[in-house]
């Protein structure tokens, strides 16, 4: 089991049951998921582009990515409907711990001019997004095989029904949020 998860089990359960008063212990809020989506525009015309941003994420979450398709053709975008047009993976259990653990005290710190991530980021129902801008601030990533710099989207889906339950639950996972 994960250093992190242990972490939530004991101390972080008992802080948020102190600061917000749950008389049931299945009140308190935990992360459920963590979705990571790279939106990859040049798939369009390069199928390679697709296949590179494919390998990165698999390499930075361990886990299969599935290529997602569009919705919709739009003209302006020259994007037909079934076109693949990025990846995703969705994390859960202990690769999802794991990954939290090093997303927070590896890549972010490796960020240039890094103040801290946007502690209203949150969508008014306890899940936090966050968005990266390269994808070389994880270690898995060796920088001389890297063909493109990309950025992704990190979604943190949590139980909490607010906000500031969920910005507490992921201060008390030492997410660096902006002073």
């Amino acid at each position: 089991m994960s250093r992190l998860k242990d972490q939530y089990k004991s101390e972080i359960m008992d802080a948020m049951q102190k600061k917000f008063g749950y008389k049931n212990v299945m009140e308190i809020p935990k992360i459920e998921k963590i979705v990571i989506n790279m939106g990859v525009g040049e798939a369009k015309d390069n199928a390679k582009a697709l296949e590179g941003a494919v390998a990165d994420m698999e390499t930075i979450t361990g886990q299969k990515a599935v290529i997602t398709k569009a919705k919709k053709s739009i003209a302006n975008f020259k994007i037909r409907e079934g076109l693949a047009i990025g990846c995703k993976t969705t994390l859960r259990g202990e690769k999802m711990y794991e990954f939290l653990d090093r997303l927070v005290n590896l890549a972010l710190p490796r960020v240039r001019d890094f103040r801290g991530v946007n502690p209203n980021s949150f969508d008014g129902r306890g899940n936090y997004a966050l968005g990266i801008k390269e994808q070389i601030i994880f270690p898995e990533i060796e920088y001389d095989k890297v063909d493109k710099v990309r950025g992704m989207d990190i979604i943190i889906v949590t139980t909490a029904k607010t906000d500031e339950e969920a910005r507490e639950l992921l201060r008390l996972f030492n997410m660096p949020f902006e002073k």
